[in-house]
């Protein structure tokens, strides 16, 4: 079975506890979103492997650390994965990013698939798939079985916030992904939607609402 990590550092619930708030406007939620994903990322990139390098600093020679292979890549579920995307790569800058579109059907909840662009060695990639929200869980299980169709075989998912029935849906589908979350709510209501949970993340990131 896949871990959950629930991140209890003190700046990323912080962070959460602002964007949740109805009056937090457009310009500071799309701000925290990216931070938080920059927190969460050291978070999750906590145990990448290292390798020894002969380096020269400006007084001596030395043996140095660096990541192994450096072979990363973001995929973000459009469209407000996008918002986690800066935040990621200010921490891993060498990551190539891919996209991946899926939309709800309002009435089954079920998510349709409207776009898929990755890097073309995405299959050799550690592979981290990044979304807000994980509320029911169709979107994140249908990404990460698109990846896998794909050969992508190292993936890790990161939500900002998630309800029980997507982490549950998720270990159900696909019980070799690790999940990163930054908070763990209550449950969904008959709308599908995150209780508190912070409202539609999309439309809160780009003003759409």
């Amino acid at each position: 079975m896949s871990k959950v990590m629930i991140m209890d550092h003190p700046l990323i619930q912080h962070k959460i506890g602002i964007i949740r708030r109805q009056e937090t406007g457009s310009k500071d939620f799309r701000q925290l979103i990216s931070e938080i994903a920059m927190l969460m990322c050291y978070e999750a990139t906590r145990d990448l492997k290292l390798t020894d390098v002969e380096i020269e600093t400006p007084i001596s020679k030395m043996t140095a650390k660096e990541l192994a292979g450096k072979k990363l890549a973001v995929v973000p579920i459009l469209r407000a994965g996008l918002g986690m995307v800066d935040g990621m790569l200010s921490m891993i800058p060498a990551a190539k990013v891919g996209h991946i579109g899926l939309y709800r059907n309002e009435e089954t909840l079920e998510p349709i698939e409207y776009y898929c662009k990755l890097p073309k060695d995405c299959a050799e990639r550690e592979v981290f798939v990044v979304d807000p929200m994980l509320a029911t869980g169709g979107s994140a299980t249908a990404a990460i079985t698109m990846l896998k169709n794909k050969g992508v075989k190292k993936i890790r998912f990161m939500c900002i916030v998630a309800a029980p029935q997507g982490i549950e849906r998720m270990q159900k589908e696909h019980p070799d992904v690790d999940l990163y979350v930054g908070a763990l709510d209550d449950h969904l209501n008959e709308n599908g939607y995150i209780v508190p949970g912070l409202g539609d993340a999309g439309d809160r990131i780009f003003g759409t609402k």
